[in-house]
């Protein structure tokens, strides 16, 4: 595999600059010295922010791109090799690696890499631990999979020992990494275009954490089931975090859960003594050992809402006292930090009707935040779920139908496809059936334009309006608001 120095910066081209991770890493190379191209389906945000720090992009993807002098080129997932460009370099014999592999090679470059992995929350959780290291004066560098507004971006490039970013375990991206402190928040039954089924994607995240160094941490949630099958056999720390009650003997708890009238928790959170001697063992610790000398319990408010979050916020709790965070700079950085883009976003209110964005697209997401949605303020609750993937839906039909049946009444667009052409002889009526097997009311239109004549009829003020996917199904509430 090629080798980046990134002391000495090179020419880097990269297939598909303009996703979140890919531009994210460009733009770390950039800040570097490096010399950055690349290519994307068509212009964004993202493409015009690196075109003004320097780089040369390419709208579509053709042979003709690929220029004489490039040292490496980077692809991601979605370029396969009957790719114009792809088939280019290839030709041309050119060093290439995958997004994953540059990450991981950029993460070589750091004492402490942190990894935060899971089914779910993983850009949340990367967010907030983001948000108190940046409270601690950490410097960190960071690359988030979504717009994180305290750094403007998904992208920030500090100067200290620590990186943090997210590590996604579809096409088992994530192995090519080599953290140094990983989080794993839950394994569950998705992207089952590449895996098998859930006992496949828990061997994965097996091997994820056996990446792990001997004086490595992981901190694990304790209610993954059968959590010791993944972590008995590890060289490295092991920390547990999860609710009280919910999980057994765990290292790291949340209690006493209450929530305000927004729906955001406060709670009780308990380090035992034991969990904290064990991260005084862990290489490059920072924490102050007096914190250990007995069980450490602490309030926390948390500025995002849900139950599950709390669950979350007890890894970067974990990982916030390994770094040297005190619980004063931890428990304000937590109340502070509000969420990302398209995480249980307030949008605005029109007509005394409140309008949510949501990327929820898994039945657990979905759950999470239909939970999380019912202590908000509202008279009616509805969704305007758009399924993501033909693949997802078929799997999970019958979980979809169940986690949005908390809703008072769901309004269905079509399925988003994203890489898929085939459909599989589903559409989102066959969810629209399942729903209304269980009494759910269910709405079903084939065009945003009809979604949003819909909703203007039957939304009344003190409604609470949902849209949720991880498609662009957030084009409709933004249109309802006049954005």
């Amino acid at each position: 595999m090629y080798q980046i120095d990134f002391q000495k910066p090179e020419w880097i081209h990269f297939i598909g600059i303009g996703g979140i991770s890919m531009s994210g890493l460009a733009m770390v190379l950039l800040q570097r010295g490096f010399k950055v191209t690349g290519s994307d389906a068509s212009k964004s945000a993202l493409t015009d922010t690196l075109e003004k720090m320097g780089a040369k992009i390419y709208i579509g993807q053709k042979a003709s791109n690929v220029e004489e002098g490039i040292d490496c080129v980077v692809y991601t997932a979605a370029i396969h090799e009957d790719n114009p460009e792809f088939a280019r370099c290839s030709e041309l014999g050119l060093s290439m690696l995958t997004r994953a592999e540059l990450l991981g090679e950029l993460m070589k470059n750091y004492e402490i890499p942190i990894a935060v992995a899971g089914t779910h929350g993983k850009t949340t959780t990367t967010s907030m631990l983001s948000e108190v290291l940046l409270a601690m004066d950490a410097d960190p560098t960071l690359s988030v999979g979504g717009m994180l507004k305290s750094i403007g971006g998904n992208i920030r490039v500090g100067n200290s020992d620590i990186f943090v970013t997210e590590a996604c375990e579809y096409t088992n991206s994530y192995l090519s990494f080599f953290p140094k402190v990983s989080i794993v928040l839950n394994v569950d039954a998705d992207h089952l275009d590449f895996f098998h089924d859930l006992e496949h994607i828990r061997a994965s995240f097996k091997e994820f954490m056996q990446l792990l160094p001997e004086d490595g941490l992981l901190l694990a949630c304790g209610q993954i089931p059968e959590l010791s099958q993944l972590t008995g056999d590890l060289s490295c720390r092991v920390l547990t975090f999860g609710l009280a009650g919910e999980s057994e003997d765990t290292d790291i708890t949340a209690s006493d859960i209450t929530f305000d009238d927004k729906g955001h928790p406060t709670f009780t959170a308990c380090v035992k003594k034991q969990a904290l001697q064990k991260l005084l063992t862990v290489e490059g610790c920072r924490m102050d050992a007096k914190m250990a000398e007995a069980d450490l319990s602490f309030p926390v408010s948390l500025g995002v809402v849900g139950k599950h979050n709390v669950c979350n916020s007890l890894s970067v709790i974990g990982a916030s006292l390994l770094l040297g965070g005190d619980i004063e700079t931890i428990q304000k950085a937590l109340s502070g930090f509000t969420g990302t883009d398209r995480r249980f976003e307030y949008k605005g209110t029109i007509g005394g009707v409140t309008i949510i964005d949501d990327y929820a697209h898994h039945p657990t997401e979905i759950r999470a935040t239909l939970t999380a949605a019912a202590k908000y303020p509202h008279k009616t609750l509805r969704v305007i779920f758009q399924p993501h993937t033909y693949t997802r839906t078929k799997a999970l039909l019958h979980d979809f139908a169940q986690a949005l049946s908390l809703a008072d009444e769901v309004i269905l667009a079509d399925i988003y496809a994203a890489r898929e052409t085939d459909t599989l002889g589903i559409s989102s009526r066959t969810l629209q059936a399942d729903l209304e097997r269980l009494g759910a009311p269910c709405q079903y239109f084939p065009t945003f334009d009809e979604i949003e004549s819909y909703c203007l009829k039957k939304c009344e003020s003190g409604d609470l309006l949902i849209t949720m996917g991880a498609g662009d199904v957030y084009k409709i509430g933004e249109s309802l608001l006049g954005q």
